[in-house]
């Protein structure tokens, strides 16, 4: 295999310097969804523990090297998993965190920054507005700006998934990984390509927000004018090329799944699993639900990578009557108040 900008000394360094916590989390068959799903079902939980989301791991890197340089001090931008495991990391260590994010983030997300102690900067308009505030920040008050997958640590951090995964369980067929900027999918697969390369490494993101899935398909940056999606933990639209040449060396497929599969998947880990999730957790079981042959008679892993979820969103979500679509439309039913990301470029 090619070589990635990850390294597996360093990776397995991060566990050293990672709180317990965070590491070592449940993986485990669910057989309550097998019958559902139709094929043999592992899930790795990356929702039990202080930041109910596997962003913990990266920022634990990241904070550690931060202060062990002497800084104080740090900024990011955030949908909100990524704010919260910073925020965490970063009261551990007496770092001052700042976090932008848009206002239209989820407020459970939000509020849960604020009480771990993070100043928070609400921005108008969507992600990629919080990452130039953020940058702009760092630039004025000259501290570290995390960027979440470009710096090399969350990528690092997130591979000791990886690492547990193909030390409990050889013998899955495919891991299903939710993709947004690419920390978790290149952290993840550069760990399964390298230590069972048998194993399909395949990304799952939804249609509304589709920017990196078309880079990996066209190998090539691909940015979209808009996202629109629940799972707004992978709603970005600029790809970061360095990530990407990442992502081309590990990933042996990148699809994209319906909203209605989405809210589906959700209900089904809470029905069958007894699990709470937010969508982009539910990213790889709304894969095998809307390309069953596929996974038929095969043994899947897949990563629930976070728990925090609107709890008034969220019982809509599950209590809603399932909507049929056709597996050729690529657009969202009015009612769900969702639209297709219209539009995309090359660059």
């Amino acid at each position: 295999m090619q070589k990635t900008r990850l390294d597996t000394a360093r990776i397995r360094a991060a566990r050293q310097v990672i709180d317990p916590v965070f590491l070592d989390t449940p993986l485990y068959r669910c057989e309550a969804l097998e019958p559902v799903l139709g094929c043999a079902v592992s899930i790795k939980l990356e929702t039990a523990n202080p930041v109910r989301s596997f962003k913990g791991r990266g920022t634990e890197v990241v904070a550690s090297l931060l202060a062990g340089q002497g800084g104080s001090a740090v900024v990011c931008a955030s949908a909100g998993n990524l704010g919260q495991a910073l925020a965490w990391s970063g009261r551990g260590r007496g770092l001052d965190v700042t976090v932008v994010a848009s206002r239209f983030a989820t407020a459970a997300k939000l509020e849960r920054v604020r009480a771990l102690g993070a100043r928070l900067e609400l921005v108008d308009g969507d992600h990629e507005a919080a990452r130039e505030r953020a940058a702009a920040i760092a630039r004025y008050d000259g501290i570290r700006l995390v960027e979440d997958s470009l710096d090399i640590e969350t990528c690092e951090g997130a591979a000791t998934i990886g690492l547990e995964l193909v030390d409990a369980a050889p013998s899955f067929d495919a891991v299903l990984i939710a993709l947004g900027g690419g920390a978790l999918a290149t952290g993840v697969g550069h760990v399964v390509k390298a230590r069972a390369p048998h194993a399909e490494v395949i990304c799952v993101q939804p249609l509304g927000a589709p920017a990196m899935t078309h880079s990996w398909r066209r190998r090539r940056v691909v940015t979209t004018d808009s996202a629109d999606t629940i799972a707004d933990g992978v709603a970005g639209r600029y790809p970061i090329p360095a990530v990407l040449d990442d992502l081309l060396l590990v990933a042996d497929d990148a699809v994209l799944v319906r909203e209605s599969s989405i809210v589906a998947g959700m209900r089904i880990l809470l029905d069958h699993a007894g699990l709470v999730v937010e969508p982009s957790a539910a990213l790889g079981v709304a894969a095998v639900l809307e390309d069953r042959d596929r996974f038929a008679g095969r043994h899947v892993v897949t990563i629930v990578c976070g728990g925090n979820v609107d709890p008034d969103a969220y019982r809509r979500w599950v209590t809603a009557t399932p909507v049929r679509e056709s597996h050729e439309s690529h657009g969202f039913r009015e009612s769900h108040g969702f639209r297709e990301c219209h539009g995309f470029r090359e660059s």
